[in-house]
């Protein structure tokens, strides 16, 4: 195989910490070269790295203005003849951000999103196991066309359905609804089957710059229902976004007390119906009573489909910000919450 060429861009996150003598805990503070260079074994493949020290951030401190800068590069990457991108951050939010890059992505090339869930100065620490991997994944034929994947622990996951499932353990990375895409060993991608199809909304040229904070400005709630809440935050939260995502239980039901709210707010501003569960979809009309999901939708709501409460609110950020009407976001949730 000819060499393979692909860019690494670091953000930070447990992958890159270590230990602060101030405080005692550890923090970002290695470099991208500094990553790289705890895996040698990287020199024995026919990959050439260009490799971005772009961000030194926890997981949880991203914001969209860098996932938009970090988009933009990544399509310079690719622009420049990178054959795959790989992003190393914080697991905290990689199922988050894998699924923004997915969904600005519209090209054939593949974005591996890698972290570690032991720090580097913890025995068995797993970021440079995931790094080498991700770089296999990056540069392989096989994952041309699948957007972003997580890759953890030797495991491919599709960005729309991985999930982080534990807060602890190496193996914390699941796609509950699917299984994972493949595997990798003996040096190779392995996939149990063919890529699903993909919907992409790519960011217009005319949309914010990259880096800008004019996405931040765009507000989508996401509140979840819970037991004997009566709907007053819920009214307050509706009042001061551009969009909302309700987690819902179950299949889509929420207490009686929230109906006249999230019809009242549909009626003003897009709101999602997805469910707090993370696996399984949202139904369409088994149920009929006073919050039930048949109810919510002939009201308004727009159906979140199989998507989690979490990736709902970033589709309904992105079509947002991009200034699509509530028709168009409900066949956009459609075509990709299927």
């Amino acid at each position: 195989m000819a060499t393979r060429t692909v860019a690494i861009f670091s953000l930070g996150g447990t992958i890159a910490m270590t230990t602060d003598p101030a405080t005692g805990g550890v923090v970002p503070a290695l470099s991208a070269h500094d990553l790289l260079a705890a895996v040698p074994a990287l020199q024995e493949l026919d990959v050439e790295l260009r490799v971005h020290d772009f961000r030194r951030l926890p997981g949880a401190s991203l914001a969209f203005g860098d996932l938009r800068a970090l988009s933009e590069a990544v399509a310079d990457a690719f622009r420049s003849g990178c054959d795959g991108v790989v992003v190393t951050q914080g697991t905290d939010t990689i199922e988050e951000t894998a699924y923004l890059l997915d969904l600005w992505h519209p090209g054939e090339q593949p974005i591996v999103v890698t972290g570690a869930m032991r720090n580097p100065t913890l025995p068995g620490a797993d970021g440079p196991a995931n790094i080498h991997a991700a770089v296999i994944a990056a540069a392989a034929a096989e994952l041309r066309g699948a957007g972003a994947v997580v890759v953890l622990g030797d495991e491919i996951h599709a960005a729309r359905t991985v999930r982080k499932s534990h807060s602890t353990s190496p193996a914390a990375f699941t796609s509950p609804a699917t299984g994972p895409l493949g595997r990798l060993y003996e040096g190779r991608v392995h996939l149990h089957g063919p890529l699903a199809p993909r919907t992409t909304f790519p960011r217009p040229a005319t949309g914010p710059a990259a880096g800008s904070t004019v996405g931040d400005a765009v507000r989508i709630g996401l509140y979840g229902a819970t037991l004997g809440d009566d709907g007053a935050l819920l009214a307050a939260m509706a009042e001061a976004c551009d969009g909302l995502v309700i987690a819902a239980f179950g299949v889509g039901h929420v207490p009686e007390a929230y109906v006249g709210i999230l019809e009242r707010a549909a009626a003003r501003i897009p709101v999602v119906l997805a469910s707090r569960i993370g696996n399984g979809p949202v139904l369409e009309g088994t149920y009929g009573f006073p919050g039930s999901e048949k109810d919510l939708l002939a009201r308004g709501l727009i159906r979140g489909g199989h998507l989690d409460a979490y990736k709902a609110r970033l589709l309904l950020h992105v079509l947002v910000e991009q200034g699509r009407k509530t028709d168009e976001i409900a066949a956009a949730f459609a075509a990709a919450a299927h």
